[in-house]
């Protein structure tokens, strides 16, 4: 399907043999993760991060890998925080010893991490996710590795933070707005979302990294502004932003971005209020078509 459509980069939240072995010979960009459970075991050894790159990523020679993902949206307390700097060494050290040093290790995380995104310039990490993500800042930094940050303008509009029309790129929002300590203007909250992540990094040593946005996407039914209309303005008016000139802050190159998700998860348990958490799928899970229409190339 990916090559149908021409898609030309893929995210896949751990490893799978049948996708993987689907994958060879695609040339498709991959984002493979490391999951959340895996990271304390991997970063206890050294040979069980040898064994599952030699499994997940060495065997599959003719899969163009670019990132290694090490945990995503990793929160404070969770046994993953304290392993991940480490397992992210481990895998590191792993893909060298494998002659992949061309695949890029990093990690996930997402808005949630970070306070005083308004106006962006303010934006910092927040205090108890920047205490374990300190160290692997320091590694992105010496490596040359990009954050990955999932970005969803859905929730600010959910939350009544913001307009629907700001949330979805249209033009002439009553949110645009002008940051009064660098002058720079915000016609989307996307932009505004990314660039408080780009000042959050220039706090904290990181000023030279880049960001990938790793997820953004928009449900087509089961909460406020959840259709299938505005998923397809958000997703088209998405893929025509980040493939322009970047965000006001980092201007001049494109966005490497990854849209969530492939297919809608039926399945999903979720709350009641939580009931969009299934249909953010641009594919349906069953007839295997598009629900809206989107370009990808």
């Amino acid at each position: 399907m990916f090559k149908q459509y021409s898609i030309p980069r893929m995210r896949m939240y751990g490893p799978n043999p049948n996708a993987l072995n689907a994958l060879r010979g695609s040339n498709i960009e991959f984002i493979l993760d490391v999951p959340n459970g895996d990271l304390k075991r991997l970063a206890d050894s050294q040979a069980e991060a040898n064994t599952w790159v030699r499994d997940n990523v060495q065997k599959y020679n003719d899969v163009r890998f670019k990132y290694i993902s090490v945990g995503n949206e990793v929160k404070p307390g969770e046994p993953g925080a304290a392993a991940l700097f480490q397992a992210m060494q481990n895998i590191d050290r792993a893909l060298s010893a494998a002659r992949l040093s061309n695949i890029m290790v990093s990690t996930t995380t997402f808005m949630g991490a970070f306070a005083d995104t308004y106006p962006p310039s303010r934006g910092r990490f927040k205090d108890e996710y920047r205490n374990f993500l300190q160290p692997v800042i320091g590694f992105l930094v010496n490596k040359r590795s990009p954050l990955l940050v999932n970005i969803y303008t859905y929730f600010g509009y959910m939350n009544r933070d913001v307009s629907l029309e700001f949330a979805l790129f249209q033009p002439n929002s009553n949110n645009e707005f002008t940051d009064p300590n660098n002058q720079l203007r915000y016609q989307n909250f996307f932009d505004a979302n990314l660039d408080s992540v780009y000042a959050a990094l220039e706090k904290s040593g990181g000023g030279s990294l880049d960001v990938v946005v790793s997820e953004s996407g928009w449900p087509t039914q089961g909460g406020p502004g959840a259709s299938v209309p505005n998923a397809e303005a958000y997703v088209n008016n998405l893929r025509l932003h980040v493939n322009k000139n970047g965000s006001p802050k980092r201007s001049g190159k494109p966005i490497e971005t990854y849209i969530f998700a492939m297919f809608d998860e039926n399945g999903k348990q979720t709350s009641p209020n939580d009931e969009y958490e299934k249909y953010w799928g641009m594919f349906s899970p069953t007839t295997r078509q598009l629900k809206y229409g989107v370009k990808f190339n």
